[in-house]
């Protein structure tokens, strides 16, 4: 892990110390401004798109499957479980680890909390303990019982005696010892095929770790070549944030004057509004006068033109209803009816008496020759030059603050130059490579040391199969070569050999089975205590927890990482939260925790957003003190309009006048009845005449009433439109002109509050860029530059190799070695049993009969 920790002191290097040199060069100690400032963060108006830093692709899959040896692997951790139970000692470690700091010595071990402490350990280590006494007291034991065994034999004891007893049951027992044999030798053979497995898979896969350590110094050359592309994309990006703020501030006018005419138009527009409506009153008002004058002067000419007409009708119908035929008795009432309704044949209105509109026609004209409308429009373009005004106020602003964004742009991409990161990594990659042909040069002597190692342990396998081939030959030769009918002393050569070969066997069992026991018993003990205090540990990641472990290797030194990296024990950095975020693929930032050495906000704080470009924002100021709404012209316009008379209009007069028709009845229904009457006299001149007259009536009423109808109805529509308009029309001037006032001094007088409240969300927006910038490479730095996920592949492929693949094969390895060990003692046993019937004999029982009891 020495590597390791130089290439993160590496990357820390350059950004300390240069944080170190600035705080110098300002004055201020480091651990002053290594507090973070709060701050707040409102949302932009537009959130900015830095795009996505270049991620590095890692080629390590740190994981282990074993195939189908795992089973023989999870077998040996069932076994471990049953000799170890405890849980992991974190604690009693912890507490040996600081006792004997200083050294180990005899007379310590008297004091009660280290006795405790031993006591606390033997009890962990009682299951290791038992079964190394065990496996000591067999090897020891062992070549002592075979000695003495052989001295029995020697002596005629222990079955040496060359002599069988006669059995009744001697085909079972033979047979059950053969059976017993042949199952211990299965079995055997099974722990031989087990151990066999388990050195093979050593050989095979330590020649797979070559690939493992392969990916990962390529994952490490990946790593160093990516960071200083990551961190220049980083440094770059800055230039979006810059963009958006210059444009935002080429746009000034639009979003800030912008801004600041939306909040001020509720108030302006209305009032701008209702005088251009009142300039539109103004002509309307013209019109109307215009109508009522004409239509005026239309119905006095027509109701003396009417009269004259009618009393000429009048007249003539009159003349005509004189005629001595109107004197017959069936003629004369209808005639005297007629005659009855002469005197409603004539006009029921007079016009004459009505008063002109020319005096309030000729004021209106002349305030019309003032153009409202224009005057209005003027106001409108005033109040809607308000972003304009804004934009030429903060000109020497907006060039002032671009001046700093470039200088500050200027700071930012020294400040990385101004570290050899690049150079250094350069240096780093040069020497992985380096270091990857050093491991490479040592593949040949791994694989020679290798492969001593699977010649040894065949070597070992290969006495187990020794006996296990005399355990074979003997039964082979011992049950072909058996004869029933032949006696103990008559046995056949091959049934002799067999049983030589079972007692070869023996004797090679006592040779070897105490040598193989001692190399059991040692594996066991250190891969089992391997297994059990590294491996497990370190796949539930407890023995992180001891490392970091406070104040483990010092009193005064809080964690051990940080005080090994960057020689502060206080820092708050722990191994397993470092192993934790590579494994997340957090950067390495993150994971060091590299913000208490270099506080990127502070460093961003202090370029990108300082008190300099926050003082100029702050000065930014609008003056709207230019803005006129309406001039004194169209005030004067107003109230002039408002002046014109037109309010003093008799408007009674005429709606009385225009409610009275036209004639006194309806000449169209007079002259129908005077044709229906006429119809009723017999035919003659008469009644032609009547018909002439009700024909004249008629023409009457086309040419003279009917336009006069329509003027009338002209009249009223202008005249209820001019009753309408000067309805309070003084007060509506005043109201136009008061509420102009209240927008005006809204503009001059109190719009400073709206000025600030939007300059200040203006600036606001300015600054939220920044903002979005420094917490987009806060996060960046965080969980993407540098991601260090070659340093958890590094730990992961470590467990694998070691754990995954050594230890587990080695404890593989004793533990059916070491079933072999146990077997060979029955086998021993049964080998010597079974012997005795397939050897030859010096002597065998005589009976007095003659008979034998061998059939």
């Amino acid at each position: 892990m020495l590597w390791t920790s130089w290439l993160v002191l590496l990357l820390c290097w350059g950004a300390t110390s240069g944080e170190q040199q600035a705080e110098e060069r300002d004055g201020t100690p480091v651990e002053a401004r290594a507090e973070p400032q709060r701050q707040r963060s409102p949302p932009p108006v537009e959130p900015l798109d830095f795009g996505f830093v270049p991620a590095a692709v890692y080629d390590t899959h740190a994981y282990f499957e074993p195939g189908p040896i795992g089973l023989l692997f999870h077998m040996v951790h069932a076994f471990l479980y049953v000799v170890q139970p405890n849980n992991f000692p974190k604690d009693l470690i912890v507490k040996v680890i600081q006792q004997n700091m200083g050294g180990i010595k005899i007379e310590e071990w008297r004091k009660p909390d280290n006795v405790v402490l031993l006591l606390q350990t033997i009890y962990y280590e009682a299951g290791f303990l038992i079964c190394a006494t065990i496996g000591i007291l067999f090897v020891v034991l062992v070549p002592i019982i075979a000695m003495c065994f052989c001295v029995c034999r020697c002596c005629d004891n222990c079955g040496g005696e060359m002599h069988q007893r006669q059995r009744k049951n001697v085909d079972c027992q033979r047979g059950f010892y053969t059976a017993l044999l042949v199952a211990t030798s299965i079995f055997m053979t099974l722990g031989v095929f087990i151990a066999y497995a388990a050195n093979h898979n050593v050989s095979a896969q330590i020649k797979n770790t070559r690939r493992l350590i392969n990916t990962n110094m390529r994952d490490l050359k990946t790593f160093a070549n990516n960071t200083p592309t990551q961190i220049e994309y980083l440094t770059a990006q800055y230039t979006t944030a810059k963009n958006k703020v210059l444009s935002d501030l080429d746009n000034i006018g639009p979003l800030l004057g912008g801004r600041i005419h939306s909040q001020l138009e509720r108030e302006v527009v209305p009032s701008l509004d209702a005088a251009l409506r009142m300039a539109g009153a103004m002509r309307e008002t013209k019109e109307a006068l215009e109508n009522v004058s004409s239509s005026l002067e239309v119905l006095q000419e027509g109701t003396a033109k009417l009269q004259a007409s009618l009393s000429e009708e009048r007249a003539s119908l009159s003349n005509t209803l004189s005629d001595p035929a109107c004197t017959n008795g069936a003629v004369s009432s209808t005639c005297n009816t007629i005659r009855s309704t002469l005197s409603q044949l004539g006009i029921n209105s007079d016009y004459s008496k009505l008063p002109d509109v020319n005096h309030a026609l000729v004021n209106v004209n002349t305030v019309l020759r003032t153009d409202l409308s224009n005057i209005v429009q003027k106001g409108y373009s005033s109040f809607n030059d308000t972003p304009q005004l804004v934009k030429e106020q903060t000109k020497n602003i907006v060039s002032g603050v671009k001046g700093m964004l470039d200088k500050i742009g200027t700071e930012i991409n020294g400040f990385t130059k101004m570290f050899p990161v690049e150079a250094s990594l350069a240096n780093f990659t040069i020497f992985l490579t380096q270091g990857q042909k050093n491991i490479e040069s040592f593949y040949p002597q791994i694989d020679q040391m290798d492969f001593y190692r699977w010649v040894g342990c065949v070597a070992v396998l290969c006495m187990v199969v020794l006996v296990l081939a005399f355990n074979t030959l003997g039964l082979l030769c011992g049950a072909c070569g058996y004869d029933e009918q032949a006696t103990p002393t008559t046995r056949g050569c091959l049934s002799n050999t067999g049983g030589n070969l079972l007692m070869a066997g023996v004797g090679f069992s006592f040779i070897s089975v105490w040598v193989l026991m001692a190399i059991v018993s040692t594996l066991f003990v250190i891969g089992g205590n391997v297994e059990k205090m590294v491996c497990e540990p370190l796949a539930n990641r407890q023995l992180f927890k001891i490392i970091d472990t406070p104040f483990l290797v010092h009193p005064s030194k809080k964690n051990f990482l940080p005080g090994m990296l960057f020689q502060n024990p206080n820092i708050d950095l722990t191994l397993g939260s470092m192993y934790r975020d590579c494994s997340e693929n957090n950067g390495l930032y993150h994971s060091l925790q590299l913000e208490t050495m270099f506080n990127i906000n502070s460093f961003l704080n202090r370029t990108v957003y300082n008190k300099d470009l926050a003082k100029v924002l702050e000065g930014v100021q609008v003056d709207l003190q230019d803005v006129t709404l309406l001039e004194q012209a169209g005030r004067d316009n107003l109230i002039n309009f408002a002046n014109s008379g037109i309010g003093h209009i008799n408007y009674e007069a005429y709606l009385t006048e225009l409610n009275k028709g036209v004639t006194i009845l309806d000449l169209l229904s007079f002259s129908t009845d005077l044709e229906a009457q006429a119809d009723q006299l017999p035919r003659g001149a008469l009644e032609n005449a009547l018909k002439g007259h009700a024909s004249s009536i008629r023409q009457i009423h086309r040419d003279q009433v009917v336009p006069m109808e329509q003027a009338m109805s002209t009249l009223s529509q202008s005249i209820k439109q001019l009753q309408r308009m000067s309805n309070d029309l003084t007060v509506k001037a005043t109201n136009i002109l008061s509420a102009i006032d209240a927008a005006e001094y809204l503009i001059t007088h109190n719009a400073s509050h709206v000025v600030k409240r939007e300059t200040k969300g203006y600036t606001e927006n300015l600054v939220g860029y920044f903002r979005q910038y420094t917490a987009w490479v806060k996060h960046s730095l965080s969980s993407e530059v540098a991601q260090c996920k070659p340093i958890s592949n590094i730990v992961d492929s470590i467990e694998i190799v070691g754990c995954s693949i050594i230890v587990d094969s080695v404890n593989t390895f004793w533990f059916g070695l070491g079933g072999c060990c146990v077997l060979l003692i029955p086998s021993i046993i049964v080998s010597v049993k079974l012997a005795k019937y397939y050897r030859r004999m010096d002597t065998e029982d005589v009976f007095e009969d003659g008979q034998e009891g061998w059939n």
